[in-house]
């Protein structure tokens, strides 16, 4: 019995998923403390980066805390929203495409 042999070319393609930048936004009324600690715990910032992007963000308005894709972007601003709700902060996030 022959075997037949096919070249099968793998014709899939795969797409690099588009990426979002979290951004943090400044306010009033949250406390440094809150978005250094909210920067080391949700963004995985070592301290010393998470304190120089909170004066970023005090200085400038906002900073970029994190390019992700769009489902973890989304999740991280979740998570950040209720945390600061808990605690009584208006601190905002936003993610936009990069």
């Amino acid at each position: 019995m022959e075997q037949e042999q096919t070249n099968i070319k793998d014709t899939t393609k795969y797409r690099v998923p588009r990426m979002y930048k979290v951004i943090m936004l400044n306010d009033d009324y949250t406390t440094m403390d809150f978005v250094v600690m909210v920067l080391e715990k949700i963004f995985h910032l070592p301290s010393d980066r998470a304190q120089q992007v909170m004066m970023t963000i005090h200085t400038e308005g906002q900073a970029v805390v994190g390019v992700y894709t769009l489902d973890i972007a989304k999740t991280k601003v979740g998570q950040v929203t209720i945390m600061a709700q808990e605690e009584g902060f208006p601190l905002r996030l936003i993610y936009q495409p990069e």
